[in-house]
């Protein structure tokens, strides 16, 4: 049996680790076998009040905010090194807890947080306002400053990746942080929590409570103490945590749930196109708000790409997470699983063709679902309209461009888009017409902290990464000096 060795496995309040006030522990289940492999704290309300309270404190104090910018992305700096020189245990934990093949959690998810805080430190090393020419008789000039104390709740697809795309910019800026992280996989959090004292951010700055959503969570976003708020996860969470930062005024970055079309014309590069569009929908499970679930395709070439499809798609790896060939690992848990089974059993009673897949995987217990391809299914079908969250493709063929384009904006989301062509002229057209927050073209999930990511629509608001991302936590303060 894994162990997991961090007593801990409890919360990290103002450079502490502590068991939540009522005592009370959650199990984290391995996906891959469906046991137990540890069990950490569950805060209440009362861990999160001491959690925000060691944050604004932190942050009154100055420990963080009043050092320089380069100061701050020194120690930003330091953490990326040690993520990278801590990779293979980082990695290790976030396999187990969310099921991820481990050779996918050491090239992305790894990979991406370490640069995560590497990028951001250098945006801290030149965190600046401006000067305005007015007709006044004055000298007129912008400051940016830190906000307080940032609430970061993130979900479960990419717990480390995600925390760092809130936490980086946070830190870079000079605020605190409260960090919740899903309650189904808080283990790389808790992990570095540790990794933060040791770089040498002061106590207090970056604290962790884990726990349930609508306890600790709940706890979190309408807390008085806290400055803003940045969250992702489902469209449903969405619009309530974005409701009730209305209610205290609070600043908001959302970044939620996601349904991107694929888009490939008959004059794409078929062979690279198949593998961006796999790459689309079965990446970490098909566990990712921008995959690429519904595939559009051009009918001159749609039987084609179907044919090629139900040949390529039984042969990706899918298994053992630990395994270095493994590309599709399982499901994150039980009720994941299921919502992919009640969405493809959907599609049969509605008449669709699976294509391949469309079961189970029995395999050591584990949450595992066979990467499915399905067609024949109408445009206003669920199964098409609605976020499955799995490794599920649905086809639907178009007859041009226009088209192309309406079926893609018939949804609800509007986070990613994919566009495949030889035209670079339909390239940049289609690009502009989709309704989308990144749109990638002629490959799929190419990301890099300077590339800024969110959505539109019932994908939320805000951006991350990027410079947009480091001004979401930031407020910028005028200073107007009469010369008279």
């Amino acid at each position: 049996m894994t162990t997991f060795e961090i007593d801990p496995g409890r919360l990290f309040i103002g450079g502490q680790w502590r068991e939540a006030a009522d005592g009370a522990r959650t199990e984290v289940v391995d996906p891959s076998r469906g046991t137990v492999v540890t069990t950490v704290a569950e805060a209440g309300a009362a861990d999160v009040d001491a959690a925000v309270q060691a944050a604004r404190a932190a942050f009154d104090a100055g420990q963080w905010s009043a050092l320089s910018g380069r100061e701050r992305g020194r120690v930003l700096l330091r953490v990326a090194e040690l993520i990278r020189a801590e990779a293979d245990e980082i990695a290790r934990l976030e396999s187990l807890d969310v099921g991820k093949p481990i050779t996918l959690a050491h090239a992305v998810d790894v990979t991406n947080a370490a640069n995560d805080y590497e990028y951001f430190a250098s945006l801290a090393f030149s965190l600046d306002g401006a000067t305005r020419d007015t007709p006044m008789n004055a000298l007129a000039y912008t400051r940016r400053g830190p906000l307080g104390v940032v609430a970061a709740i993130t979900p479960f697809n990419f717990p480390l990746i995600l925390a760092g795309s809130k936490i980086a910019p946070a830190l870079a800026a000079g605020n605190t942080v409260v960090h919740k992280p899903a309650d189904e996989t808080p283990l790389s959090a808790l992990y570095m929590a540790g990794l933060f004292q040791r770089a040498g951010v002061p106590d207090g700055v970056v604290n962790v409570v884990t726990g349930a959503g609508p306890v600790a969570g709940e706890a979190l976003l309408r807390h008085p103490g806290v400055d803003k708020i940045a969250f992702t996860g489902s469209t449903a969470i969405g619009r309530h945590a974005a409701s009730v930062a209305g209610e205290n005024l609070k600043p908001v970055t959302m970044e939620l749930g996601g349904n991107a079309a694929h888009i490939v014309f008959e004059d794409a590069d078929l062979e690279k196109a198949v593998g961006a569009v796999i790459k689309g929908f079965v990446f970490n499970t098909g566990q990712f708000c921008m995959g690429g679930p519904r595939l559009l395709v051009a009918r001159p070439v749609y039987r084609t790409l179907l044919n090629i499809l139900a040949e390529a798609v039984p042969g990706v790896p899918v298994g053992d997470p630990r395994k270095v060939e493994t590309v599709v690992g399982p499901m994150a848990g039980e009720k994941h699983l299921r919502k992919v089974e009640e969405y493809v059993e959907l599609a049969r009673k509605e008449g669709a063709r699976i294509v391949c897949g469309g079961e189970r995987l029995d395999l050591d217990g584990g949450y595992y679902y066979r990467p499915t391809v399905i067609a024949d299914l109408a445009n206003d079908s669920r199964v098409v309209q609605e976020e499955i969250f799995g490794p599920v493709l649905t086809v639907q063929p178009f007859d041009d461009e226009d088209e192309a384009v309406a079926l893609a904006n018939s949804t609800p989301y509007g986070l990613a888009s994919g566009v495949q062509t030889g035209n670079l002229a339909r390239a940049h057209r289609v690009a502009d017409r989709l309704q989308a927050g990144i749109v990638w073209v002629n490959d799929w999930a190419m990301l890099d902290p300077a590339v800024p990511f969110g959505g539109v629509k019932d994908s939320g608001f805000g951006r991350e990464y990027g410079p947009e991302a480091l001004g979401a936590y930031t407020k910028v303060k005028s200073v107007v000096v009469s010369l008279d």
